[in-house]
């Protein structure tokens, strides 16, 4: 019996998650970090078995209580953390992307929850199952997507803030979890809000992320392409750039100011080809890794010790470091 309640019960996440990666006409995120962000909310699970059973026992309250405002803090917490530990080392670059990472963490949570209860409710029916499955597995995974595409939105609005940009997500998330708990219409009522409410509210964050991306494409690519051409071309004294770079020879060798040119024109080089991979993918087509590019990171990594910290500060106005940006160098490193 436990093998028919196994697709009922855990299915449908993964088939959502399947839909929103399809959707993802850039290709932002890789299968291969998925099932690892699949297997991390998993791990999720665990850590949380075992902290809702020390905690509830702790705190001395009723099952139903603790359900209801305890453990969504609880969970939504060890969810989020992952999410925030993509955005602080810039493995998301859009909404979308920060909607799957953070669907697949709760899909990976609920894969591992499902499972728990599934060899612990043996005597179960199966509508029970099927509301888990289409009802609690697409909460643990909407209330992650809602929170990475909250904090994204915050840390676009507010590059150089703390952690308190991740606070307004994770009070929807733990609200939302705690209002699900609370049963307020039938089990079967929230399950058909979930699965009607957040394809729509997905539908318009792939709008909004796809349009971002588009732009930030056209903008950044064209900026990135006249900066190089006047670099390759030797014109760059004629340039702001090139005057900027002459004063910095009474301050660094020039030796160094000559590395801080050459640094200047590497990251462009490399942004350029990740922006050309993104649109490739748009179009179906994934170019192949180039082993010039790793040539290229590394001369980056050896330019940047040679210019050091404060040289790096000192170009710092003509490179191109939003959160974006510095994803698509993770992005072209990882390929």
């Amino acid at each position: 019996m436990i093998l028919a309640k196994i697709p009922v019960s855990l299915s449908p996440v993964f088939c959502f998650l399947a839909a929103l990666i399809f959707l993802d006409s850039y290709k932002l995120v890789r299968l291969t970090s998925v099932v690892r962000t699949i297997i991390i909310g998993s791990a999720g699970a665990v850590v949380c078995l075992l902290i809702n059973r020390i905690l509830l026992e702790y705190i001395g309250v009723s099952t139903s209580t603790y359900t209801r405002y305890f453990s969504p803090v609880a969970e939504e917490l060890v969810k989020a953390a992952f999410v925030i530990y993509l955005f602080r080392t810039a493995r998301v670059g859009f909404m979308v992307d920060a909607a799957i990472h953070g669907f697949a963490v709760g899909a990976g949570f609920a894969f591992a929850e499902n499972l728990y209860y599934l060899y612990s409710l043996e005597s179960a029916n199966v509508l029970l199952w099927i509301i888990r499955g289409f009802g609690t597995a697409i909460m643990h995974g909407g209330t992650m997507s809602i929170f990475g595409v909250v904090s994204k939105d915050m840390t676009d609005r507010h590059p150089s803030g703390g952690f308190w940009m991740y606070l307004p997500g994770l009070v929807i998330a733990v609200v939302f979890h705690s209002v699900f708990n609370h049963f307020i219409f039938s089990p079967l009522v929230s399950t058909v809000v979930l699965l009607v409410g957040l394809p729509l509210l997905f539908m318009i964050v792939f709008k909004i992320s796809e349009d971002a991306t588009r732009k930030w494409l056209g903008v950044g690519m064209d900026a990135d392409i006249e900066l190089l051409e006047i670099i390759n071309t030797g014109r760059i004294s004629e340039t702001r750039i090139g005057r900027y770079l002459d004063s910095l020879k009474a301050r660094f060798p020039g030796p160094v100011v000559a590395d801080m040119l050459c640094f200047l024109r590497l990251h462009l080089e490399l942004s350029l080809r990740a922006k050309g991979i993104l649109l490739s993918r748009q179009f179906g087509c994934d170019i192949t890794s180039d082993p010039e590019v790793r040539a290229k990171f590394e001369e980056l990594g050896y330019l940047e010790k040679s210019i050091g910290k404060t040289g790096r500060l000192a170009i710092l106005p003509f490179l191109r470091i939003g959160s974006r940006d510095l994803w698509q160098i993770y992005m072209l490193r990882n390929k």
